[in-house]
């Protein structure tokens, strides 16, 4: 029931920056029956390891219970920490565990460093388009977003100039990104670095879907190029289960030691349990023993939608999208006079959902995009919801 009398009060500058997540809205479908939810990035359910899960909680419980529901180290329990390092180690970047800070998900990694690196009126580069996660943690620290150059191949370095220097960082996404799902390649990730140290920028890698390729693996992280300027942001949401809320930031330690004290003052450490539990799964293998399931799951149900996308949308010289080689997202290119946010909602009227390209955009706004995920669409649903999306966008074409 709603208060009519109450009092407002006064409330921040930081609170009034805060605005609702479109994508947090549009999650609301995918739990309406009727509703084939293109919106939300979730991870299949099908591919949670719930047995796996089940049995490391029962041995933790039994063998560790006192100090799994213990208060624990704001860096991270020591174990998962140790796994983190030694995968990032055999991954070509030599890691030790105080190199590794634990995150209640990568969410609080993106607010960690907005806290750290931003001040009012503070320049930040972001692609174009961009995780939209990353713009809203962002944008409560209020500063001043430039748009780094993009093409087909996604962040192009050798477009990045002298402007570019005195930005408090560059947030980028080389590897599946959110929402286009290009990957960029080994020689613009060198080169990055290059222009990194001739700038004097540091690199925020932020890296949920590396794990999630198909055929081939990714090439090698940002982070190995330029370890000494690079933080990567990496979640164990998408290989083992969002609902732990677990994360974490790889990077030199002095700065580590920043988020260390600022975590300190938010949530004093990420939950012990699960911490222990995802350590537990992790050092017992299950990476490469559950893994390879998830990529051929993603991987069937993104050539499912490849394949009906190919089949449905209007052949059009403007409508194009990206075939990505791995995580869980396609980016699919429209008109210019179609403005995806009016799009969406005629999409709903025939029970399919997708997020307008608009949300992903710091400044200037390309509505005439859409962001479609598939990995939580089986791909007879995927089929018939492409079908009807494309009826949708054959109705406005010219």
């Amino acid at each position: 029931m709603a208060c009519i009398d109450c009092p407002t009060p006064s409330l921040s500058r930081l609170a009034t920056q805060a605005s609702p997540s479109i994508i947090r809205e549009l999650l609301k479908l995918a739990g309406q029956p009727d509703v084939i939810s293109f919106a939300g990035g979730l991870p299949s359910p099908a591919g949670f390891p719930v047995d796996e899960i089940k049995a490391a909680a029962d041995f933790i419980m039994e063998k560790q219970g006192r100090s799994a529901l213990q208060y624990s180290l704001t860096e991270g329990e020591l174990a998962l920490r140790d796994y983190i390092a030694k995968r990032e180690t055999e991954n070509g970047v030599p890691t030790t565990r105080d190199e590794v800070q634990i995150v209640s998900g990568s969410q609080q990694a993106l607010d960690l460093i907005a806290r750290a690196f931003i001040d009012e009126g503070s320049r930040v580069l972001v692609e174009s388009p961009t995780y939209l996660g990353a713009l809203q943690a962002f944008r409560m620290c209020s500063p001043v977003f430039e748009e780094l150059p993009t093409d087909d191949k996604g962040l192009n370095p050798d477009a990045i100039g002298p402007e570019a220097r005195g930005a408090r960082f560059a947030y980028v996404m080389p590897t599946f990104a959110n929402p286009t799902g290009l990957t960029i390649d080994e020689g613009r990730r060198e080169r990055l670095a290059q222009k990194a140290r001739e700038l004097d920028l540091w690199l925020i890698e932020d890296d949920p879907y590396g794990e999630l390729w198909y055929d081939q693996a990714p090439p090698k992280s940002l982070r190995a190029f330029a370890p000494e300027r690079t933080l990567r942001l990496g979640t164990l949401s998408k290989v083992l289960a969002p609902g732990f809320r677990l994360g974490y930031i790889c990077g030199p330690k002095h700065v580590l030691n920043v988020f260390t004290h600022m975590k300190q003052a938010i949530d004093l450490h990420t939950a012990t349990f699960t911490q222990q539990i995802a350590a537990k799964v992790m050092n017992d293998g299950l990476l490469d023993t559950h893994i390879p399931h998830v990529r051929a799951l993603y991987k069937n149900q993104c050539q499912a939608m490849l394949d009906a996308l190919e089949e449905f949308m209007p052949k059009h010289p403007d409508i194009a999208w990206t075939k990505p080689k791995g995580g869980m997202f396609i980016w699919m290119r429209l008109p210019q006079y179609i403005d995806s946010t009016e799009l969406m909602k005629e999409a709903l009227e025939k029970k399919v959902a997708f997020v307008p390209g608009s949300a992903f955009y710091a400044n200037e706004v390309q509505a005439w995009h859409a962001r479609l995920s598939f990995v939580t669409v089986p791909p007879e649903r995927i089929r018939q919801g492409v079908k009807a999306l494309a009826e949708v966008v054959a109705a406005h074409i010219r």
